[in-house]
Order: structure tokens, then sequence, then C-alpha cells
């Protein structure tokens, strides 16, 4: 009989889980090959659990950093971009910036933060990326840009259809977790797939890495959605309108998953927006989705045995912890699941139905797929169940596609992410025609 072990799932875009112990063992692992750099190997060797390090001594680790100096060129930086949970351990992927290459190691730790195991990971292939045949390069150029706010920083591209004047410009913001301008996923790239799918159309979009994966060690203490999504969504939206060519008028904000839960409230604080568009978004609380992604993975395993049964158990009586909407006695930082009591209260009293029935000004749409097991069609039903009649809102389910918005054959589990596919072509030119149609 398969076994499972139940993950904490979030409102992905991404295969790891966005907590505080993922930050830190990012922090740990970026570290960890500091040390190594600086030729402080017996400091490097004390990252190790007991049970291992009698086995690696600080020699081996100099020998084996000697040699990666050799094939690759002198160490540049270091930066995690994957966690998954593998039964009781985390292995963190971090990509080691060399003088000659990039190359891919995975770190494993136990659940006292100790390392277990230490691998060089075999490097993805190039092309395991594939470029969607709507992305037509010469119909479009893409620059560098920064999106600024206090004290920080993130790096995006602006993509910007060629030969056209008045241009519609979208802002993507990402679902859960920390992630990169393309919002990866495996050999997935949900936004640049966007990008490259509305510029060939004559609709220009920016995109930008998340706080989240840059500023990491911020997010240790006490924190909310605002630090993790809306300054940096508003700050985006504020360069679009200064951008060359576009039309100021046109300006739309295309959340994804939390991105889309947070759109309504990102819209309210931005009257320049023209409209939103909502992609896979929870029409919920995060406690509710995460307990239906839960039931979803444990019904997909069919193993009922006792042990499973508990596990599953287990877990629900940890999520329907994070329901509270007052902090009481407790402390802002306090962490319930990964995340502050200060984020689940702020987020738990956030109703994004009710905000966004009390929009009238900006044009709303709201996508669903039929096969996305993360953001089920409850939600689009209770989206819809509220916003049907509202003139400005126009409602869409697919039935075959998924969380990261491509074409499926059927709601599959999380290993339906490691296998490349580009966001729907017809969804593509739904969107554009919908923000085109400027009514």
């Amino acid at each position: 009989m398969k076994k499972i072990t139940l993950l904490l799932f979030v409102l992905l875009c991404s295969n790891f889980c966005f907590s505080q112990d993922i930050i830190k063992l990012f922090n740990r692992s970026s570290d960890f090959f500091d040390l190594l750099d600086q030729k402080k190997f017996t400091e490097a060797q004390a990252y190790f659990d007991a049970s291992v390090s009698s086995k690696i001594s600080a020699g081996d680790l100099q020998k084996m950093w000697e040699n990666f100096n050799d094939k690759l060129g002198k160490f540049e930086s270091a930066s995690g971009v994957e966690s998954k949970t593998k039964g009781d351990f985390f292995v963190v992927t971090v990509d080691g910036k060399f003088a000659k290459t990039t190359q891919s190691f995975l770190l494993a730790y136990n659940k006292a933060g100790n390392m277990v195991g230490f691998f060089v990971a075999p490097n993805k292939s190039a092309s395991a990326y594939q470029n969607p045949v709507y992305a037509d390069t010469t119909l479009y150029t893409e620059k560098e840009v920064y999106i600024k706010t206090q004290g920080h920083s993130l790096v995006g591209k602006l993509t910007i259809p060629k030969n056209v004047k008045n241009f519609p410009v979208v802002v993507l913001v990402h679902g859960s977790g920390p992630a990169d301008m393309d919002e990866t996923v495996g050999p997935n790239k949900t936004f640049k797939d966007l990008a490259a799918g509305f510029a060939a159309k004559g609709v220009a979009s920016i995109r930008y890495v998340k706080r989240t994966m840059v500023y990491s060690g911020e997010f240790g203490g006490a924190f909310t959605v605002k630090e993790e999504v809306t300054d940096d969504a508003l700050a985006a939206i504020a360069l679009a309108g200064t951008i060359p060519d576009a039309d100021k008028k046109q300006i739309y904000l295309m959340g994804h998953s939390l991105g889309g839960m947070l759109a309504p409230r990102i819209a309210a604080l931005a009257p320049e927006l023209n409209g939103m568009i909502l992609a896979a978004a929870p029409a919920r609380t995060l406690t509710d989705i995460l307990i239906e992604q839960n039931k979803y993975m444990f019904d997909l395993a069919k193993d009922t045995t006792q042990s499973i049964k508990s596990q599953f158990d287990a877990r629900i009586k940890e999520l329907d912890r994070s329901k509270l909407t007052a902090a009481g006695n407790m402390k802002p930082d306090s962490v319930i699941l990964g995340l502050p009591v200060s984020y689940w209260v702020d987020l738990n009293k956030y109703n994004q139905v009710e905000v966004a029935k009390k929009n009238s000004k900006q044009r709303m749409l709201i996508i669903q797929g039929g096969n996305d097991f993360q953001v089920s069609t409850h939600d689009y039903e209770l989206w819809s169940a509220a916003l049907n009649k509202k003139r400005n809102v126009t409602l869409k389910l697919y039935p075959d596609l998924n969380h990261l918005l491509s074409s499926q054959v059927e709601k599959g589990p999380v290993s339906q992410y490691d296998v490349p596919s580009n966001v729907s072509e017809t969804l593509i030119n739904d969107l554009v025609a919908w923000i085109k149609s400027k009514s």
C-alpha cells in the first residue's frame, strides 16, 4: 500500500512551503557556502548533524571545495531556490554561482536544522523549460527594471510590444512563498509565459522577484501580507504609470493564487488601476484552503492505515489553530504553522469577496481551472455567487487548466508540476481580449 507524508501546501506557486523554518534553512545554507568560501572548513563541518559529522571531516570539505574551485572557477554566490519535504527531512536546493558556471547542490536537514546530507545535484537541462509557441520574440523587447520601496530593490522585467503605441500594462503578482520573477515551478514558468503571450499580442507587463526570495532574513519575526506582497505590488503599479508609450488609463493587476486573493485589497489602494484579473484566487480563508489541500492529498494516496489517518487528523487539528482573528495573549511573532500570529490575524480579518463586492469602478475578471487541486472550483462558485450580477465583473471557468494555468487531462498530484507545460494559449487570448475590450 502506498504511503504518504502529509504536506502542508500553501497557495503556491512553488514546490516548497513558505515558512519561517524554510527561510532559516535558506539562510543557513547560504552561510554554509560562505564559510567554505572563507576557508573556514572546521566551522562549516559543524553544520552537520553528529550522526554524519564523524564521516565528513574538515579536511574532506577542504578537498571537496578546492575541487569545485578547480572545475567551476571562483565561487561568487549561493542562493536557495527550492525546498521540499522528504519524510522527516527538508531538502534545500541551492544554486552556487561560480566564475565558469552555476552548479546546483542539495542540502538535506533534519527537524533540528542540522545538515544530514550534502550532494551535487544534476544540473537541470537548459531545455527543460519549453518556450511556448506564442512567444514570438520578434514582436517584443524586454528590459531590466527595479521595483523600489524603502530599503528594498527588487529586480524585474518590463516586456513591451514592438511598434505599438498606447499599449495596456499588466502587473503580475505572485502566489505564496519565495518566488523568482518568472514564478518558476520546476520546468514551468507561469509569469514568463504570460509576459511573452501578452507582449506578442500588444500588451506590456511587469514581473519581478518576490521580496521573500531576496530579503528572506526580514521574515523571521512579525509580518503580514503588506510586507510580503502589497507594498511591492503597489510600487510596481506606480512604475507602470511611468512607462513611455503606455496607456496610463489601461493599467491592470493580475494576481495569481495568493496574489489573486489580495487583488481586491491592492486595487482598493491603487485607484489608477483600470482593472484586475484574479487567477486561481481563493474565495475562502487560507486555513480552509490548506485543509482542503491536505484532504485532497490524503484521498489521492488511498492509504487508510491508522498511522496515516492519525497523521491527517493531527494535521487538521494543527491547521485549526490558524483560524484566529485576534492575537489575544500571544505575541505577534509567535509562530503557527511556520507563519507569525500577525500574519494569520491580518489575513483572517480580510474578506476578499466582500472587498470585491464593494468595488464598482474597476473592472474585474475572475478565472479558475477545473483541474486545479490547490484552489478548487468551490472557490470559483463562491466568487460567482457573490459577483456574477455585477456589471464590472466577468467570470470564466476553464475545465482543463491546473493551478499553473496550463492545460491538463486530469487533476493531478504535485508531481504534475515536474512536467514542462506552458500557460494555455486559449487563456492568454481570452485575457488579452478582455483587457483590450475596455468595458
